[in-house]
Parts: C-alpha cells; structure tokens; sequence
C-alpha cells in the first residue's frame, strides 16, 4: 500500500474500468509531472502553462523550512507567539486544515464581516499577522491589512515586528511592502491559489503556528512518483476517473469524514474541486458532511458520489453495487498532492480548463459597483417578518411571500427533485452564529436533494464559481445582517458593513442574472438570525 488509498465501488468503480486504461495509455500522469500543458486542449494551455508549479512544491518548497524556523524562533524569542491569518481561498483553507490536523492554534480571518474581524483585534503585542494575497488585490485582505496597520499604531506597536506579508515576487502587494520595510516571503508565481497548499501560502502561517512542515512536505514527496506513474493503480488517475467518469456523471461528490485523522480536509478539497471544475455549464459540486453517520439511513440519489474520507489503516466498507462510493485515506501532505492530480484528471475527462475560475471576477465587479453607487433589485425588501426582511429579486412567488417560511417554501418549489441542490450562503459572523449549526443536514433531510453551506464571503473563493459557471441546477439562499458594530476601513471611503453588504447584493445580482433563484433573508437583530435558523430547521 502506499501511503494514500483510493478504493471504489458501484458506478465510481466502473469509471475507474472505463477511463483510467485511456488515460494510463495516453500517459497523463507522467506528462502530467513534466508539466505538458496541452493536456487540457488548445484553449486550456496559454492558463496551464503559467499553473503547473505546485507540481514539484515537495521538493521545490524545501528552503521555506529553515527559513521559517528561524523567523518563529526570532518572533517566539520576542514573545510573539499568536498568528492571524488575513486570506482568502487557497491562502487560508489550506493553512487552516494544516494546523487544524496538526492540533496547532492559527486565527483565520477570511471575512468581511466587521463582528468577526473585530474579535481578532486581541493580544496585539504578542501577535504576528500573516498578510497573504497573491497580488495584494483582494479587498477582504488589504482592508484586514488596513485594520491591523492602524490597531498596532493605535497600541504604539512596531508594524514591521508584528506583519509577515506573503505574496507573489513583484506584485503590488511585494513592492509596497518592501518599499516599508516590511517582511516579505515570496510564493511560487507559478502556482494559482487553489493549489498552493504546499507553497508560501500554505507554508509561513502553519510554520509560524507551530506546524513541523518538514514532515508536510516529506508526506508529499513520498507519493509523487507514484502519482506521476503510468500505471492503472495511480490512486491520483483513480480518484479522478471517480470524480468525473461516472456515465451519465454524477456531478455531486459528498464528502464525509469516517474515521480520518485529518481535521476539516473536505473544507479545503471544497474549494479545490468546485473553482477548478464548475465552468462551462459543468462540473462536480462538493457537498461537505461533518461525518458520515449523516449518510446512514439515507437513500444515495443517482446523480451523487459519496466518498469516505478514512483512515487508511480501516477495512474498506463493503457497499450494494448501485452505490457510487469512493473511499480515501493518506497523510495530510499526501493527500494535498493527490487531490491536485485528481482535479487536474478530472478536467481532463470533463473537457475544461481546471485552472481557471472565469465567473469569480463577476460577483467582484458587482459589489464594486455597488460600492460606487450602483442599485440591486435585492437591496430593496420585499416584505418583513419581524425581525428578518425578505429581500428578492422578483421572481414569481418569492416576491409575494408574507413570512420567512412562506419564502422558504416558495424558493424550495424551485429545487429539481431529480439534479438539484440548495446552496445556503450565510454572509455572517462565521464564528459567532451558532444558530445556523445543522441547518444544512435539516433541509437535507426535508428535501431529499443536496444542501451545501457556505460563509461569505470566503465561498466566493471556492463554491461561488460553481454557482454561476456550473449546472443551472441551484436554487440559492442568502442570509445577510445588520453588524452589532461596523467598522471603518483606513484610507478608504466604505466600511466593513456596506462592503459585506455590497458583496451579497453583487453576489445576488449576478445569479439573477444567470437565471439562478434568490432568496435573500436579512436579519435586523442576533435575534433576526435565530428566527432564520428556526424557520430552515423546520422547513426539515
């Protein structure tokens, strides 16, 4: 066995048959590892060739490991212990499963949302903030950066002994930073942020909390000759062929932990396979489970794949034949390499470019313009029920409804009972609205179909691109706030909550404009949230 298993039943089982001696015989993996960008067609190669870096990152990555150890040594012998991560996507999803399974403290602020950015803004003098931005572009990092600046100021702290930023050579971002004396780390250009696990993005905040990325990247190069074989029982070409193979394609792959020793894995492997393969009016959606027990008693629809994030010590589980069901096991850093080559297979078979994310630059440009003056046909509420306004974009039924459970019910008639999903998208508090705990498994159970649950504005870094590029298959849920507080953003003319506010309204808008049911709840009060909660537990 080597050191991650891929085992498959049902019609996953019978991808793997039918795609994986094609692609052995054409000899994907090893082109893969030699960096052939034509492996995706004509359109897909000026993109995949500037992409293919995270390739060699187990070897590649290796002088970060002194380099950083040093850096915390230095930090730790100042008494700066605490490390904040200012990301989005990739630069935070990846970081955070690391140290999460490494059982490591690491604050992630991938939010918008002034309550949630405003509770990091602690222990100022024994923090160290990670900036990470490919091209400082991002405004959800630069207006965390902004905030940070002015609060160590504010404390009379040292900005340069106190923000480490990681970013692309060259960039804005590096070029202003150096420019301030500021740390700077360097990522791999050739890298997009999906894939950068195992890069500067992935590596400076693990190693800075305490994460031995040494032993990340060893895990990772310990595959990488098999993974680049061209050999049938290459567990990245199986994974893939399972992913994307299945005739006709089950574009759902559910993914549950069973027993796995890493912590929140499939919230990284969410962004990795919805923004690489949701395009072109296809792809797979991820539908993240807390565990598989919400599985058990259930009735597996036709167009869904589950797989089973396991140890790889377990039995493999014995499944009925018509169960499409995938099995995976591994080390972190094994397993962040695997799931890359199975994205990259999985676009080979779908025919789409797996390194593109051509729909997220729409949502952006709609909350620019929102910020800058514009209107959105859902910033206008319908009706209010209590404490909760139901705002629409008039689509018949849900711009009539009276109260939250009539709009709720009103959108579910929407829901394609044979191929559709739900997304419910919480632009809140990530951490500090617990009444939305379950509400996904509730629907789940009350519709029969899918649910994914997603925080914004971090999903428009993942699931979002999913959303607008994939199957018009969705029927979509926005729950919105008024903050407790907001907050101003240095050196710009919005604040935190009308930016938040013009993200979800950009969002809205742009899904009503390909055709997409919204529904938006806006809650006034905490207690606006919990009625929301109440009305999705009971639509269950």
């Amino acid at each position: 066995m080597t050191s991650v298993d891929v085992t498959a039943t049902g019609p996953a089982a019978e991808a793997v048959r039918r795609h994986v001696p094609d692609l052995v015989h054409e000899r994907f993996a090893s082109r893969l590892f030699d960096t052939d960008a034509t492996l995706w067609g004509p359109a897909a190669e000026p993109e995949a060739s500037k992409r293919l870096g995270w390739l060699g990152l187990p070897r590649s990555s290796r002088p970060l490991v002194g380099e950083l150890a040093a850096l915390r040594d230095e930090l730790t012998d100042r008494g700066v212990d605490r490390v904040v991560l200012c990301g989005m996507g990739g630069s935070s999803l990846a970081p955070e499963v690391i140290c999460a399974t490494a059982g490591v403290p690491l604050v992630v602020l991938d939010s918008s949302h002034p309550d949630q950015v405003r509770r990091a803004l602690t222990d100022l003098e024994r923090t160290v903030v990670v900036v990470s931005s490919k091209s400082g572009s991002t405004v959800e990092t630069d207006s965390q950066r902004r905030i940070f600046e002015q609060a160590f100021a504010d404390a009379g702290l040292e900005v340069r002994d106190h923000l480490v930023v990681v970013t692309d050579p060259g960039s804005p971002l590096d070029e202003d930073a150096r420019g301030r004396g500021l740390r700077v780390v360097n990522a791999d250009p050739s890298v997009g942020g999906r894939y950068s696990a195992l890069t500067a993005f992935g590596l400076v905040p693990s190693a800075l909390a305490g994460v031995d990325i040494e032993a990340l990247l060893d895990d990772a190069e310990a595959v990488v000759d098999v993974l680049a074989e061209d050999d049938e029982g290459n567990p990245g070409l199986r994974l893939g062929a399972a992913m994307a193979g299945t005739d006709p394609l089950r574009d759902k792959l559910v993914l549950a932990p069973a027993g796995t020793h890493v912590v929140g894995f499939a919230d990284w492997a969410e962004q990795l396979i919805a923004e690489s393969t949701g395009k072109d009016g296809t792809g797979i959606l991820p539908v993240v489970l807390e565990s598989v027990d919400q599985t058990e008693g259930r009735e597996q629809p036709d167009d869904v794949t589950l797989v089973r994030l396991v140890d790889p010590e377990d039995e493999p589980t014995v499944t009925d034949g018509s169960s499409s069901v995938v099995a995976v096991g591994g080390s972190l850093g094994a397993q962040l390499l695997l799931w890359e080559v199975a994205t990259a297979v999985a676009g080979r078979i779908l025919e789409i470019n797996p390194f593109d994310q051509p729909d997220v630059e729409s949502a952006k440009q709609a909350a620019r313009d929102l910020l800058d003056g514009g209107s959105s046909d859902v910033d206008v509420p319908q009706s209010v029920d209590g404490d909760v306004e139901i705002r629409t974009t008039g689509e018949e039924g849900l711009s009539i409804a009276a109260t939250v459970e009539e709009a709720l019910a009103a959108l579910l008639t929407r829901l394609d009972t044979d191929h559709g999903y739900l997304a419910v998208m919480a632009y809140l508090d990530r951490e500090g609205d617990s009444p939305l705990a379950g509400v996904d498994e509730a629907l789940a159970a009350r519709t029969g179909r899918p649910v994914t649950f997603g925080w914004g504005p971090r999903f428009l870094h993942s699931t979002g691109q999913y959303h607008k590029g994939g199957p018009a298959t969705g029927v979509y849920l926005q729950i919105t706030d008024t903050p407790r507080e907001d907050m101003p953003v240095p050196g710009r003319d919005f604040t935190l909550g009308q930016f938040i506010a013009a993200q979800a309204g950009g969002d809205a808008a742009v899904l009503h404009e390909t055709g997409r049911p919204v529904l938006r709840l806006h809650a006034r009060t905490p207690e606006g949230v919990a009625r929301i909660a109440d009305a999705l537990r009971a639509q269950g």
